[in-house]
């Protein structure tokens, strides 16, 4: 899967209440989790091996590129391919080859980051039990879509995402291959796609409570 990365920049440090924050969505194409960061009026921009799907403020290009550029926050969801565990009949492979070494090298990478605040998102992966577990592990029902898809979060400096739209009760109504709509998603080659993007309630949740100053003030 492609990784997401989110960062907020500002030129001296965190920016004041009432100030935009310059915001880079790292490894995405779709431009969604950027056009939410738009949407509350900051100055947001993607970045990704691929081209945007979406026109829009994008850096077509690795992320190691400008990782120093003084940003104020990230966040990221890393190749998830080497690491999740869905794919543990692979791993020993990947081990033997040394994908999946690279694959956790990246991750540390990204945490390790001269950046003071941090979310990295990936499925449940061998991040929690190679470098550390999440702070967080969400659903997409929290934030009004009825499906399941755990996806664990790795924070610094940032609070957990509160749920902004509970609607599990709906989706435990729903017929298992509906709730399930990720999992049971028709091969083809564009399948890696659409199972990475982040759903549209978790990336409104993202901007709306994680462009702080600090992890308690919402800056617009």
């Amino acid at each position: 899967m492609v990784a997401l990365i989110l960062v907020v920049r500002g030129p001296q440090g965190s920016p004041e209440k009432g100030e935009d924050v310059r915001v880079l969505v790292a490894c995405e194409y779709s431009g969604r989790v950027r056009d939410a960061f738009l949407a509350h009026g900051h100055d947001a921009m993607s970045c990704d091996l691929l081209e945007t799907e979406v026109p829009g403020p994008h850096y077509q290009g690795d992320v190691r590129d400008i990782l120093g550029d003084g940003w104020d926050l990230m966040v990221a969801h890393p190749e998830c391919t080497h690491l999740a565990v869905s794919g543990a009949r692979h791993f020993a492979a990947k081990r033997a080859d040394g994908r999946q070494q690279a694959a956790l090298d990246f991750v540390r990478l990204l945490l390790d980051a001269p950046i003071e605040r941090i979310a990295l998102e990936n499925p449940v992966s061998i991040i929690s039990s190679q470098i550390r577990r999440p702070e967080q592990i969400i659903q997409p029902w929290m934030f009004g879509h009825p499906e399941t898809k755990a996806t664990c979060l790795w924070l610094k400096n940032l609070p957990p995402l509160v749920e902004t739209h509970n609607v599990k009760a709906e989706m435990e109504a729903l017929p298992k291959a509906q709730r399930n709509r990720v999992h049971y998603m028709s091969p083809g080659p564009d399948r890696w796609k659409e199972r990475s993007r982040t759903y549209q309630g978790i990336a409104d949740a993202m901007a709306a409570q994680w462009s702080q100053s600090d992890t308690g003030r919402a800056v617009a």
